[in-house]
């Protein structure tokens, strides 16, 4: 499981000293438990591999919009400590899909599922939110979503 890959690494951390990726990896946990907590509070199993990707892929988002507002700031030390996050959250991501290879994941889900208008993007982008999750950007593969429907 992600989790313990995550916990692995971060005892490996410890005992190396590196203070960015212990707090990196001890923030990682400690939102990873707020969501557990918010799950068994909806009466929800805890979060599966999948859902613990989406959460750090969320991160990810997060420091990248924060990396794009550091830079308009021009607060340059605060761009290189969320760079180093990203790319620390990012090794527990699996690898990301190349363009040309999104480009033919969304027409197979096109063709699976049939889709012919607008109306059936939703079928297209859950057959690959279960196929691909975690490899793509959803946000641009909706918008090809979309192009390719209209």
């Amino acid at each position: 499981m992600l989790r313990d890959d995550i916990n692995k690494t971060l005892i490996e951390a410890q005992k190396a000293k590196n203070e960015r990726t212990v707090s990196t990896l001890r923030m990682v946990n400690s939102t990873l438990k707020n969501a557990d907590i918010e799950a068994r509070g909806a009466s929800k199993p805890a979060l599966g591999d999948a859902e613990v990707l989406a959460i750090l892929q969320k991160m990810i988002k997060q420091r990248q919009e924060s990396v794009e507002m550091y830079k308009k700031g021009d607060r340059p030390e605060l761009v290189k400590q969320e760079e180093e996050e990203i790319a620390i959250i990012s090794t527990y991501l699996p690898k990301q899909m190349s363009e040309t290879e999104v480009a033919a994941a969304i027409d197979a889900a096109i063709t699976e599922t049939g889709a012919a208008s607008m109306k059936d993007m939703g079928k297209v982008i859950g057959i690959l939110r279960s196929k691909y999750a975690g490899q793509m950007d959803f946000g641009k593969a909706s918008g090809v979503v979309k192009a390719k429907l209209q």
